[in-house]
């Protein structure tokens, strides 16, 4: 992109060029609707430092999932989570890292009687929600990834990640995310 910049009408002109650029940019982005069932080249790549993101809430889960698992979120996510914020802004991110849920013979022995479990074996990677209301418009403002913890690599299966906006669809009175945010111990602390 070219800018000329004549004296006196320079700024008009660079955000004239930059206004034109950017539209072009959102209408082929417009252009490229989410499809639940085609990966998205921006899902592509676990978020860096995702493990070090604040805890929204844990959960155990029984049944095919049979895991214990954390959800994580970055700070735009921690935000509207405190505030309260519906829908989630844009550039939200939420984590959810799950484990194998063991018993730990060693906390049994200590306690005297079996009662006690722990995270054992990662179990279906790490999964990511993305909020782009417009990227996503198709999927309810968020787009879906799956990566395997231990290399990083995508998991993509598109039967899986069409499936991850249907399932959520239940949850669409809070903007298609289940997990609500745990305070702990001392209530509103921020």
């Amino acid at each position: 992109m070219r800018y000329f910049i004549y004296p006196g009408a320079a700024a008009s002109l660079i955000l004239s060029a930059a206004t034109i650029g950017g539209r072009a940019s959102a209408q082929a982005e417009d252009s490229k609707a989410a499809d639940p069932a085609r990966p998205d080249p921006g899902l592509m790549q676990i978020p860096e430092g995702y493990r070090d993101w604040k805890l929204i809430s844990v959960a155990r889960e029984e049944g095919k999932q049979d895991d214990i698992r954390a959800v994580l979120g970055n700070d735009i996510a921690i935000k509207a989570y405190r505030e309260g914020t519906l829908p989630f802004p844009d550039g939200a991110i939420i984590a959810r890292i799950a484990w194998a849920l063991v018993p730990s013979e060693e906390n049994n022995k200590a306690f005297g009687q079996a009662q006690s479990h722990v995270a054992g074996a990662p179990k279906n990677g790490v999964q990511f929600m993305f909020k782009d209301a417009k990227k996503y418009a198709a999927t309810g403002g968020w787009g879906y990834a799956q990566f395997s913890e231990a290399d990083g690599k995508p998991l993509i299966d598109k039967v899986k990640l069409a499936a991850c906006y249907t399932c959520h669809q239940p949850a669409a009175a809070h903007d298609f995310v289940f997990t609500r945010y745990s305070l702990g111990g001392l209530a509103g602390q921020k």
